[in-house]
């Protein structure tokens, strides 16, 4: 046994095992190259001894940091939470930390000037983008660990992406509200240029124009920013409009979920007197009253995906091709036929 006043070492788990030291090191990053016999006798001295491995003098023998760094814009978006606990899943199952930097922090601040001091391999071994408003020249600086793209993405920036399939989301949106007969339909987008913004417009205008609708005019869209808030608010100019639209899609859980709450408030029904759909299924829209039909993304899934990747990327391996993740139609009870005039 140990001496109690140390920590316990990995010699003491060896000698205690009745291998070599390696043989426990291998056991313990390679299980897979030992035999079961060996892995159980390791593991049994490990839960004896109480060892732990020293991450820190492993990343230092391994040159590297022993974390991966996340970009996130607006981290109390529940958007992200699913994806970051997919990157976290992959990673700890290697021993590495996840990082998390929101990239809207500190709004007065240049992404330049707070983000800089964070691309670099003394801060961490890989980064995931998954905000798709950042300058691409903030990672173009000696000694950026390699770079992973998710959900979101940054055009001119060089690095493997992995997205949801947001065209097809949006196709399917457009088409789920025209089969239920609607015709005078409004879309609440993200921001202008944002990536998600352009392709569920996209595949949304794809979907109005295989139903046989004419292609929309300035009006019959309004522009947001994903928050539930300015949803929210959105609902005020809708109650006004004279030539009411009878559905509502919106480029996002939050906005739905906003829109919903100030139709309602505002003293419309949803869906008897106007549907509303969002896209992304966020926990809360199953809970919403009503709850939200939206578009479902696998976002644990994508989360993987782009953490595979990027631990590819780690060990030198060259990718370059994009991944896109299906996405499919989530029918709740908040979109319905046409209202009867």
């Amino acid at each position: 046994m140990p001496d109690q006043a140390r920590p316990p070492r990995i010699h003491d788990v060896a000698k205690l095992a009745g291998v070599s030291v390696a043989t426990v090191s291998r056991a313990i990053s390679n299980p897979s190259i030992v035999s079961e016999a060996t892995r159980k006798a390791v593991e049994a001295a490990i839960a004896q001894t109480g060892y732990t491995l020293n991450f820190t003098a492993r990343n230092l023998r391994q040159q590297q940091v022993g974390g991966v760094l996340a970009l996130v814009p607006k981290l109390a978006n529940p958007f992200f939470s699913e994806i970051l606990a997919g990157i976290s899943e992959v990673l700890r199952k290697k021993g590495l930390s996840l990082l998390v930097l929101d990239t809207t922090a500190v709004p007065e601040q240049p992404a330049m000037t707070m983000l800089a001091p964070y691309l670099n391999r003394s801060r961490s071994d890989g980064v995931i983008v998954l905000d798709g408003s950042l300058d691409p020249r903030l990672f173009d600086q000696p000694g950026c660990p390699p770079l992973v793209q998710a959900c979101e993405w940054i055009e001119g920036l060089e690095a493997p992406r992995v997205l949801a399939d947001n065209v097809e989301g949006g196709r399917l949106a457009a088409r789920h509200l025209t089969d239920h007969g609607h015709r005078r339909i409004l879309h609440l987008t993200g921001p202008r240029g944002n990536s998600l913004t352009v392709a569920r417009r996209e595949g949304f205008l794809r979907g109005l124009a295989e139903a046989g609708l004419p292609i929309p005019g300035p009006a019959d869209s309004i522009e947001g920013n994903f928050t539930a808030r300015f949803g929210r608010d959105a609902a005020a100019g809708v109650l006004d409009m004279p030539d009411r639209p009878t559905a509502v899609f919106c480029d996002n859980d939050e906005m739905a979920i906003g829109l919903i709450h100030g139709l309602v408030s505002g003293g419309l029904r949803v869906p008897q007197d106007i549907s509303v759909m969002g896209f992304d299924n966020i926990e809360m829209s199953a809970y919403c009253l009503p709850p939200l039909t939206t578009i479902r993304q696998y976002r644990a899934r994508l989360g993987r995906r782009a953490a595979e990747l990027l631990l590819a990327r780690m060990r030198g391996e060259t990718i370059t091709d994009s991944t896109t993740l299906g996405v499919d139609l989530l029918v709740r009870d908040s979109t319905g036929p046409v209202p009867a005039v």
